[in-house]
């Protein structure tokens, strides 16, 4: 029989970001949800909004989710039922942020009560995946970035991503230069553009940054605008990453039909949780365009690991739960020599403190 959910909490954890990601992006915000079942089990999810609708997205769960999803079943397969009953509010956005902090506490409780982890109970397939290290590093002067290439290689990554988007694109051009140099010829170099440019921008910086072989290109335009994406698809052939900003199966069914992402980065909790994360990579998957899942690297590990095919896990410098001192209990994964492996030997195994364990002045260098 399954158990019922008997309530639902929501909490709000401001937390100190040890390398700030902009001059004005110095924390991220975390909603920890704990879902109580009938039959005893805790399960404990989160949501996630770095900067912007922490408010909106804890009173949406508060007003809205943890009424409806109290008193009916334990299950994420409630979830459809679950984004048509918030539908009227916005299909993707807030919404699906809400909904991913009771679907992950729910995924959590079923993995417990099975006596698992959420990896055992869809089926391990890898041991260990890649990690290509990431920075949100555009504010970097170029001697701090090509610092932080060089941290990358001491590691064993063999792949990094830097940010890209300066106001002129040759100086664009000399950062990567200088990165590739440092990463040699048979490392991969992912660039990000964060949505800042329009179709002809990205073209003509596109161009300029042959010389240095970049992997992909992610988010060059506004990840609304498929119409732009189709033009920006006509005039280059380097392949296109995006998805952090797409939240919903529909919009990524618009963008892989439309022949325009080659890397479908879904970010599990914008997305809405697990549940619509596995049928997003089984779309990708149909459709032929790789996964990448988006940021949260001990979340986007632990379902990597039960997918058919290899992904690359994203790992921003310093900016793991575990290395900003919130998580509650170790999740038992590994992150080493450029691989993540291991895992949790119950439920999702992230659970959040109710304060960060060390200031950030010890916990390393400022990025900014």
């Amino acid at each position: 029989m399954t158990a019922t959910v008997e309530s639902v909490e929501v909490r709000r954890l401001e937390i100190p970001l040890a390398r700030p990601w902009a001059p004005d992006v110095t924390t991220v915000t975390v909603l920890p949800v704990e879902v109580r079942c009938d039959d005893g089990t805790v399960g404990h999810g989160f949501s996630w909004t770095p900067t912007i609708g922490a408010g909106a997205v804890a009173a949406f769960l508060t007003e809205e989710l943890a009424p409806w999803w109290t008193g009916r079943a334990a299950d994420p397969a409630l979830w459809q039922q679950a984004w048509e009953r918030v539908h009227e509010a916005g299909g993707g956005g807030i919404s699906t942020i809400a909904l991913a902090g009771i679907d992950l506490a729910l995924w959590d409780a079923r993995a417990r009560r099975e006596g698992t982890s959420v990896t055992g109970v869809l089926g391990r397939r890898h041991d260990e995946l890649p990690v290509y290290g990431s920075g949100v590093n555009l504010h970097y002067p170029l001697e701090e970035l090509v610092a932080q290439v060089e941290r990358w290689v001491a590691a064993g990554h063999r792949a990094v991503k830097v940010k890209v988007g300066k106001p002129d694109p040759a100086e664009d051009a000399d950062r990567l230069a200088a990165v590739r140099e440092v990463l040699g010829a048979d490392r991969d170099l992912m660039i990000d553009a964060n949505q800042r440019w329009d179709v002809d921008r990205a073209a003509h910086a596109l161009e300029l940054f042959t010389a240095v072989r970049p992997a992909w290109i992610e988010e060059p335009l506004r990840a609304d605008d498929l119409a732009a994406h189709r033009e920006l698809r006509r005039r280059t052939d380097l392949p296109i990453a995006l998805g952090e900003n797409l939240h919903t199966i529909h919009r990524f069914r618009d963008f892989l039909d439309a022949g325009v992402v080659d890397v479908v980065q879904p970010n599990v909790i914008r997305v809405g949780g697990i549940t619509p994360f596995l049928a997003i990579a089984d779309l990708a998957r149909e459709r032929g365009a790789r996964l990448a899942a988006h940021l949260l690297p001990e979340l986007s590990a632990q379902l990597s690991f039960a997918l058919p095919e290899q992904t690359w896990i994203e790992d921003v410098e310093d900016a793991r739960f575990a290395d900003l001192g919130v998580l509650a209990e170790s999740t038992g994964l590994e992150f080493g020599a450029g691989h993540v492996r291991g895992g949790p030997t119950r439920g999702l195994g992230i659970r959040f403190t109710d304060r960060p364990s060390l200031p950030p002045a010890d916990r390393g260098r400022s990025g900014s």
